[in-house]
């Protein structure tokens, strides 16, 4: 066997079927797309057009919103921790931090703070400040002999609409009116 005569299995890889090559082919002059209209153009997605007919999307009634002030953690499982751990890119006898976690390439970014999740094993003692924890990583660092500090978001949660105070337009002076005291004659 030379490396020449290396060759992949039959039917392993298929040659791609290459369109508008003459009527022999079977794919000539119009390519598979029948004739004119706006789908045999090029540059056509009709994605949830249902012919004028009302699509299902607009069929079905709106529900619920997105908080547009939403904190986003990042999620962080007790096994991945673990594995970390145990590949040597985290020292369990320090600290851990959510910084320490981002520079040792477990998680990629801190966006507003790190939340521990309960998924997997950990058998290792680990002493972890995270912005947030479930009940269960809780539970799973204590079984192990660790603890948890909860630290605060990075940033905290605008408030909506509804939570803000208005500002209070009416600046009245002492006599109940707005404006400048005007000086009285005597």
């Amino acid at each position: 066997m030379k490396l020449n005569q290396l060759s992949d299995n039959k039917g392993a890889r298929k040659t791609r079927v290459r369109l508008g090559r003459g009527v022999g082919s079977g794919k000539g002059k119009t390519a598979g797309r029948g004739v004119k209209g706006q789908k045999s153009r090029s540059g056509v997605a009709i994605n949830g057009f249902e012919g004028g007919q009302m699509p299902v999307h607009m069929r079905l009634p709106k529900r619920g919103f997105n908080k547009p002030n939403r904190l986003k953690f990042v999620e962080l499982n007790v096994g991945r921790l673990q594995q970390a751990i145990a590949a040597g890119k985290v020292d369990a006898g320090a600290p851990i931090t959510e910084q320490g976690l981002v520079e040792a390439g477990v998680i990629n970014r801190l966006n507003d703070g790190v939340r521990l999740l309960g998924n997997g094993k950990i058998d290792t003692k680990v002493e972890i400040s995270v912005t947030g924890a479930s009940k269960s990583a809780v539970s799973a660092v204590e079984a192990a002999g660790g603890s948890v500090t909860i630290l605060p978001p990075k940033r905290t949660p605008q408030p909506g609409p509804k939570e803000r105070q208005p500002a209070d337009k009416s600046k009245k002076n002492s006599d109940g009116k707005r404006g400048k005291k005007k000086a009285v004659a005597a």
